[in-house]
């Protein structure tokens, strides 16, 4: 126990400094925000589904909640539902026994419906590709309106993916 206890006071505090905030992130959060609200004007659903990640993808996701990016605010919502989203955000390669479970999510998503894939192994296999166990991206699987590359991507580049299909159904419905 005193082992534990000195090997604490040696080492001290050990964590990464806060991120640097500055005006510049700040004003394109808030401009990805307006551009957001203008296109939509009414509120987006969004459904996570974990395809087979490390959850480093989920945990970005997830920072998008917290006060900084605020995307609640806005009327973006996490739901937990296919049959309530507008949108699903699929993270990680698709293994061989998850291939069945993301069809029928996205066959319970009410049209029109959208499709983000998250994450490098989202939008290209990743490091395990395609293989006996493995089918690889998630446009292997289901159609795919964007992908936001990253290992894990950071949160204000999954805001960037959300603003562009979002302006993708836009332009091809032409209406609000």
């Amino acid at each position: 126990m005193w082992h534990v206890l000195k090997q604490i006071v040696r080492t001290g505090i050990v964590t990464e400094p806060a991120p640097s905030v500055s005006d510049a992130d700040g004003s394109v959060i808030q401009r990805i925000h307006q551009d957001i609200l203008d296109i939509l004007g009414q509120a987006l659903t969004i459904r996570v589904v974990d395809a087979g990640s490390c959850n480093g993808c989920e945990l970005e996701i997830n920072a998008l909640n917290n006060p900084y990016y605020n995307i609640e605010g806005l009327g973006i919502k996490f739901v937990a539902s296919p049959r309530h989203a507008d949108m699903l955000q699929v993270t990680g390669p698709v293994p061989r026994h998850m291939e069945e479970a993301l069809r029928r999510t996205f066959d319970a998503t009410p049209e029109p419906k959208l499709v983000i894939a998250v994450g490098d192994c989202g939008c290209t296999g990743g490091i395990f590709g395609e293989s006996y166990a493995s089918c690889g991206r998630v446009a292997n699987v289901i159609p795919v309106d964007a992908v936001v590359p990253g290992c894990p991507p950071p949160p204000i580049e999954i805001l960037r993916g959300i603003l562009s299909v979002v302006r993708q159904r836009q332009s091809r419905t032409g209406k609000r």
